[in-house]
């Protein structure tokens, strides 16, 4: 049996870390079924616990992502600003912000005056003012770094 100190490893793209069920193939070959609340989204480091007891640590994997930068404040915060109306995911960074990768976006920062970079990196996004993706009446609620989910 492991433990918590042992765990398998998931390796999942952002997409799949945002999903609230999956199955996800696990470092050792095997399959598992996850469960994660409505809304939750796991992130790298992240450890979960299987219906079996068994502990899974969430890897964020390299994806193709866009880095936006400026060295004026305002540009970035513009930019964040319709990112945001569009309901983009961003992470921010030291001197800008990242996205997943999209050209039409991409132009549109270009457009706004920040420098564009292509690279491949894991894609952290904030999440949100509540923590979580929440709507109206849904109390904010702030998991533990070890969540337990059980099978469909």
């Amino acid at each position: 049996m492991m433990n918590q100190t042992t765990a398998l490893r998931a390796h999942l793209t952002f997409d799949s870390r945002s999903k609230s069920r999956l199955r996800v193939r696990l470092d050792n070959g095997e399959e598992a079924p996850l469960v994660v609340e409505r809304g939750r989204l796991l992130r790298g480091g992240d450890r979960v616990r299987l219906e079996d007891g068994r502990y899974v640590e969430i890897v964020a994997v390299d994806e193709p992502l866009l880095e936006a930068t400026s060295a004026n404040p305002l540009l970035t915060a513009k930019a964040a600003y319709h990112l945001g109306n569009r309901h983009v995911a961003i992470q921010f960074v030291a001197d800008g912000l990242r996205l997943l990768a999209d050209h039409v976006l991409g132009e549109m920062l270009v457009g706004l005056g920040l420098k564009v970079t292509a690279l491949n990196a894991p894609f952290e996004p904030e999440g949100g003012a509540y923590g979580h993706h929440a709507h109206g009446s849904q109390a904010p609620s702030s998991a533990p770094k070890i969540h337990s989910y059980s099978s469909p």
